[in-house]
């Protein structure tokens, strides 16, 4: 099949079947596709749409988001994983703001914190209407079935080949219709499990489908065992019921949220206790629960301390605070420290 042929059959299909009410289809600019592009990273359509939604409803452009401090990007962002992205986002709006112009040329993009060559070719191709290919999850799916390409899509010599073969089928006209396109169709029809071939517009000349080979591809990522590491949280709570919580350090896991404090054993976080001449009235060790990142397992023991009178505790150089309940809607928190703290909330009703 012809570059054309490719192109005339997905926007066809596109103009009947394709996606065209997503929050980020409407009004249009390159920040709002530059913002759901990053959102969608490693995120489903339907976990990103009420996110976005409430981000923009805050942030209405780059000026909005580069003046926030960053504690109200990360609260919007709590829950969405991957903190990176929102970080990075938060640093590129600034530069860009200070910059005066959204840059439009791929070397520029690239230039910019979080942003990488699809989704700068994302933002070219749908927020400038400028050609310029993409290679998302989907975008990988859709090519390595259609041609058949054996090998980890995200090992370097099967992602070069990828990628020339996207640069090859992207058109000139209607490249902002053609990205979305490709990406609906992955995200819908040829997707991960149980792909509706029935309904694809390549169908016929997909050398995965003529072969009957469409579950082999794409190649899975070479398997390796995720290590486990072992920590204890301090949920330390006060006689008005506010808990003490930490701002994480600006990068690593978690980078720049609020957390409880992280020990290695419930001895350390009782010790630590003592050492700053906290009454302690109770504590309780509660049941071991798994957060998995994409590296390795974290196993976290909650460790629910209730203290007395600490009014005179105060952490050096604001490291921490005692926040109530009602606050806690206000943070950016880890993940995990937030389903905790809700699990203390509801516990107490």
């Amino acid at each position: 099949m012809t570059p054309e042929n490719f192109q005339k059959q997905l926007l066809d299909w596109f103009d009947l079947h394709g996606r065209k009410d997503l929050p980020w289809q409407q009004n249009i600019t390159p920040y709002r596709v530059w913002l759901s592009e990053t959102m969608l990273q490693q995120t489903q359509v339907a976990t990103v749409i009420g996110y976005f939604n409430a981000f923009t409803a805050k942030f209405q452009d780059i000026e909005s988001l580069a003046q926030a401090p960053e504690d109200e990007v990360l609260a919007l962002w709590s829950g969405l994983g991957y903190y990176a992205r929102a970080r990075n986002l938060h640093k590129t709006a600034r530069i860009i703001a200070e910059q005066g112009r959204f840059p439009n040329s791929l070397e520029e993009l690239m230039s910019l914190p979080g942003i990488g060559r699809s989704t700068a070719g994302a933002i070219l191709s749908i927020g400038f209407n400028n050609s310029h290919p993409i290679l998302d999850g989907n975008v990988k799916r859709v090519l390595t079935r259609f041609m058949a390409i054996s090998g980890w899509p995200g090992s370097g010599q099967v992602e070069k080949k990828l990628w020339a073969i996207s640069t090859a089928f992207t058109p000139v006209a209607r490249v902002a219709d053609y990205t979305q396109a490709i990406m609906d169709l992955g995200a819908t029809v040829c997707t991960r499990g149980k792909p509706a071939c029935s309904e694809c517009p390549l169908t016929s000349a997909c050398i995965a489908k003529s072969t009957q080979s469409v579950s082999s591809f794409p190649s899975s990522k070479p398997a390796k065992t995720l290590p486990v590491k072992g920590i204890v949280f301090l949920l330390l709570q006060d006689k008005l019921g506010q808990i003490w919580l930490e701002k994480r350090p600006p990068t690593g896991i978690w980078g720049g949220l609020w957390s409880a404090p992280e020990f290695v054993s419930v001895e350390d976080a009782l010790h630590w206790c003592s050492s700053r001449l906290l009454p302690i009235v109770s504590h309780q060790a509660l049941d071991v629960k798994r957060h998995t990142f994409s590296h390795y397992h974290l196993d976290f023991t909650p460790f629910l301390v209730q203290t007395d009178n600490p009014n005179n505790f105060v952490m050096e150089a604001n490291q921490g605070l005692w926040y109530k309940a009602e606050q806690f809607s206000d943070l950016g928190l880890a993940a995990p420290i937030r389903v905790l703290l809700d699990q203390i909330q509801e516990d107490k009703k």
